[in-house]
């Protein structure tokens, strides 16, 4: 996405993209904001001083809420930007303090929907870490979640939902007339990867891709083939018949693929939340003799704390962990060697601007130019 391509150029007077932060996310839209509004005032001789509309969500002593847009945004584009894992966000409630979870940034967002009253042009929900989107499916009568939010969502007059690496994105079946977009953020862990390590050799004989279970085999399938390296893979064995919060517990790790013994290992999935799997499975590669083992998560949510991590990388069991900042991310983690992470907001500006100008969006969802010229940067030869 080059100035050539467009992608982001502004033509023809278009509307500026307005964004709504809500709690939680303002340090991510601060940073889009910025991105935008230079790209703008480049364009369009245009002196905006910042695309971020005034808004809130004030809570009564009881916990009750409500939602307020503090300016006009009448006729605008709005692209409202939630962030349902940041759990560092606290509100009172009959004198004790409470974190917001996921369904108290979910209600905020249908409160600030609310709040524009219909009066925008229209409305694009970026939620990068879907609400819900972890119950995905039925396997027995249980509810729904993500197929309900998407749902609600729509009656309420969304136009589209930008998500990012859906747990499973044919939850959005549920609003086959509504629009949904799906991006992934391969593209910004590999550049994250290469500037801290621009020393690694992608070819068969240094490198292997390893899913660390048959439900993230389709994103390091993509690795796999994208740096043309072998694929392994680790098999979950579960006792269903036991609930342990809210998971059946993992019984046994299996490895299934080519020998690991020497080779650098890099390891994709969604979630890292305790991150007892990832840990074992690491534990698994390097009695198999594996090299360096580079661990990529698009939501570094650290669930029980980074204390196993630490353990981890300085008992040389993980070499890195690149993580994403579309959802909140421990302070702490900023202070350790072993955390990378990947900036996501200079991407999202992209889409924005893009939706805004009613552009196809079909290079940002399929990055591999962008990733093939990030090779060539570091004189990298696939294969």
């Amino acid at each position: 996405m080059d100035a050539k391509g467009q992608i982001f150029t502004f033509e023809n007077d278009h509307n500026p993209p307005f964004i709504v932060a809500l709690r939680g996310a303002e340090e991510l839209g601060k940073k889009i904001d910025n991105y935008l509004v230079n790209w703008y005032n480049r364009d369009m001789g245009t002196d905006y001083k910042s695309f971020l509309v005034s808004n809130a969500c004030p809570r009564f002593n009881s916990g009750d809420a409500k939602g307020l847009i503090n300016e006009s945004v009448r006729g605008k584009d709005l692209y409202i930007i939630v962030d349902v894992g940041n759990y560092s966000c606290t509100y009172k409630m009959f004198g004790e303090l409470n974190r917001m979870s996921p369904d108290d940034h979910y209600a905020d967002l249908k409160r600030i929907i609310a709040a524009i009253g219909g009066k925008a042009k229209s409305l694009t929900v970026i939620m990068p870490c879907l609400y819900g989107g972890r119950q995905h499916k039925r396997s027995m009568r249980e509810s729904l979640d993500a197929a309900t939010m998407l749902q609600e969502l729509e009656a309420m007059g969304v136009r589209g939902i930008i998500t990012f690496d859906a747990h499973d994105p044919r939850v959005q079946n549920a609003v086959p007339l509504m629009g949904f977009d799906n991006f992934m953020p391969n593209y910004q862990i590999l550049k994250a990867l290469l500037n801290k390590h621009p020393d690694l050799k992608f070819d068969k004989d240094h490198f292997m891709i390893v899913s660390p279970d048959e439900g993230a085999m389709q994103r390091n399938i993509y690795y796999s083939s994208l740096l043309k390296v072998d694929l392994g893979m680790f098999y979950k064995r579960r006792d269903y018949s036991t609930v342990i919060d809210g998971r059946n517990p993992i019984v046994a790790h299996e490895y299934i693929g080519n020998p690991v013994m020497g080779m650098d290992i890099f390891v994709a999935d969604d979630i890292i939340a305790t991150g007892d799997s990832v840990l074992r499975l690491a534990e698994d590669l390097k009695q198999a003799g594996a090299g360096r083992i580079f661990l990529s998560t698009t939501y570094a949510l650290f669930t029980e704390g980074i204390d196993a991590f630490n353990k981890a990388y300085k008992e040389g069991l993980i070499e890195n962990v690149i993580g994403t900042n579309l959802t909140y991310l421990r302070p702490e983690l900023a202070d350790e060697p072993w955390f990378i992470e990947a900036d996501m907001s200079k991407y999202i500006a992209y889409i924005i601007s893009a939706f805004n100008q009613n552009k196809s969006v079909s290079s940002l969802l399929e990055p591999h130019d962008k990733i093939t010229e990030l090779f060539a940067k570091y004189k990298i030869t696939l294969g």
